[in-house]
């Protein structure tokens, strides 16, 4: 397959990049840089900087690469952000998927893989595990346009025929992470312990969230390729995990047990709790989370020390 990968210089979807390269599909990267970083993409992959929201350059690129897939991760994905600035928010998560999707159709690509939110979407659960067919009720501008963008998916293959595949994430994590993105605790506090700062939690260190490693995710994004057309898959470890749980596994695999942290008041549009039910995505992907935490979060920590040392010998 020719698979176009929307902000493949992220985090997220760098891994996916190089799984699709890994067995054997021939990969295009499309991102501005805003919040990537270029040595995350893959050598193996053509690489087009721009912004989805320019119509011309989305259509170049389409034009130029042919793509049959376009997996689409490229996002306004601060939630804070998007609180701040909800038009900002809009214009990149709702008018440049709309870009895409109307490229996607133009050029007759064969399958549209959405990234969506699973937290930022949901809102604040009645129950948990949360299934794809509970309420949908963001509480932030973020979850509101990632939420938007399912709706026009549908529209799309009703109206021409679009196949395409929702992925809605939990909090995402492992090596590549950034400190300045959503979900990104282990990053957050491995920065601050290896700096020697006092690591800081939004609220009273008791939300609780659902972890996935990212080649748990990666592995997703594979299996979506061939099985779930017109369906929307939780993609997580079904697993509760507190904030403070997050960080005192931290301060252990960095030695620095005892170690306290500062408590700040909770931050607006965050949700208290989330977990959710990924029983569907082992029905019809065939897929199942296979790291779990004490795992995923060796290799992350890990990733984050080899950088600080790295840092430090310069």
């Amino acid at each position: 397959m020719r698979i176009l990968v929307t902000g493949g210089a992220g985090f997220i979807a760098s891994h996916v990049a190089d799984a699709y390269i890994h067995t054997g599909h021939k990969v295009a990267v499309l991102d501005d840089l805003s919040r990537g970083r270029r040595n995350n993409v893959n050598s193996a992959a053509a690489f087009y900087q721009g912004d989805i929201r320019d119509r011309e350059f989305v259509e170049r690129v389409f034009a130029d690469f042919k793509p049959t897939v376009v997996n689409h991760h490229a996002a306004q994905m601060d939630v804070r952000r998007g609180v701040r600035e909800p038009v900002f928010d809009a214009q990149v998560n709702i008018l440049g998927s709309l870009n895409l999707l109307e490229k996607a159709v133009e050029h007759k690509v064969e399958r549209f893989l959405y990234v969506s939110t699973a937290g930022a979407a949901y809102g604040e659960p009645k129950q948990l595990p949360v299934q794809e067919e509970c309420a949908v009720n963001p509480i932030t501008p973020y979850g509101i346009s990632k939420h938007t963008v399912e709706h026009y998916l549908f529209t799309f293959s009703f109206l021409y025929g679009l196949p395409y595949v929702v992925l809605r994430y939990g909090n995402v994590y492992g090596p590549r992470q950034s400190s300045q993105g959503e979900a990104g605790v282990f990053a957050i506090f491995s920065e601050q312990i290896l700096a020697g700062a006092q690591p800081v939690i939004y609220g009273d260190g008791g939300k609780v969230r659902d972890y996935i490693y990212i080649a748990d995710v990666a592995r997703a994004n594979l299996a979506a390729l061939g099985q779930g057309t017109g369906e929307i898959f939780n993609i997580a470890s079904g697993v509760p995990t507190t904030d403070q749980e997050v960080f005192d596994l931290t301060c252990r695999l960095l030695d620095r047990e005892g170690l306290q942290a500062r408590y700040v008041p909770k931050r607006p549009g965050e949700i208290d709790a989330i977990c959710l039910d990924v029983s569907k995505a082992g029905r019809v992907l065939g897929w199942k989370p296979r790291v779990g935490l004490a795992e995923g979060a060796r290799e992350t920590v890990a990733y984050f020390r080899e950088a600080a040392a790295a840092l430090a010998g310069r």
